[in-house]
């Protein structure tokens, strides 16, 4: 198995000089390490500057956000983000450390497109899911739901799509995702039951929010047809396809899905 870290994406449309994260995951820094483009590097005043111009937060769950806290450098900064997931981070004041003098937060409606510059426009698209664990009651049957959303990422007449959380295929969220000629999508886990069946956990993918990848409303089946790339993303460790050998990564790959890796690079 490949050793990987969790769920961001880089965007640019400008060659690399400047980029838009998507998914602020706890593992943030070292991915930005380990991505020679996202180094600072100094401008032609001898002025330390990042090449990341804004980070896009999808949904308020800890490996969306917690990544936030590594960009605390007194680098310029905007964070975008649905009005729901900003105020969450609003009331977290360790979310504070993130100077406001020179990262702005910038609420955006959903459905509506932002241009964030550089090229690029972002579109948040609602999605089926759940509120934090941190918020949610313990006590709760089902999920209860929440501010979830998809990134729709637009430069040079071409769309991907960032979803890497999606408790049901509805056929709206089929038709959003239609959009793309790029989807990276929800492979949190392949059955329903997997964490409870491997014996660490106890909640099915639905009650966490997450669709599986099999069964007859899995993605597999309900996004076979789309016509853009699709690329799994968000996987647990319980999920068979980290295995290159296993019958589940030869089901995911033979139904036209890739299954993403830390250092993916995509030309569009």
């Amino acid at each position: 198995m490949r050793p990987g870290t969790q769920a961001s994406v880089g965007f640019s449309a400008d060659g690399g000089a400047h980029w838009l994260i998507v998914g602020a995951s706890p593992d943030l820094r070292q991915q930005i390490l380990a991505c020679p483009q996202l180094h600072p590097h100094l401008d032609r005043h001898g002025q330390r500057v990042s090449p990341i111009a804004a980070v896009a937060v999808v949904n308020a769950d800890v490996d969306g956000i917690a990544g936030l806290i590594v960009l605390r450098e007194r680098q310029r900064l905007t964070i975008l983000g649905a009005r729901p997931v900003l105020d969450i981070l609003g009331a977290n004041p360790v979310f504070d450390v993130l100077d406001p003098g020179v990262v702005e937060r910038i609420a955006l409606t959903p459905d509506e497109a932002f241009d964030v510059g550089h090229g690029l426009r972002l579109t948040l698209l609602p999605m089926p899911g759940k509120i934090p664990l941190y918020l949610e009651d313990r006590g709760a049957a089902t999920a209860q739901a929440g501010p979830t959303y998809a990134a729709l990422v637009e430069a040079h007449g071409r769309r991907a799509i960032f979803a890497p959380a999606c408790a049901q295929i509805t056929p709206d969220v089929h038709a959003r995702l239609a959009r793309a000629d790029l989807l990276f999508f929800d492979g949190t886990l392949f059955t329903d039951d997997e964490m409870i069946a491997a014996g660490v956990g106890t909640k099915t993918g639905a009650r966490m929010g997450h669709v599986a990848m099999s069964g007859p409303d899995g993605s597999l089946a309900r996004l076979s047809d789309l016509p853009g790339r699709r690329i799994y993303v968000h996987i647990n460790n319980t999920n068979p396809v980290h295995r290159v050998d296993s019958p589940e990564r030869a089901a995911v790959e033979a139904a036209g899905f890739a299954v993403g890796h830390d250092g993916m690079e995509i030309v569009l």
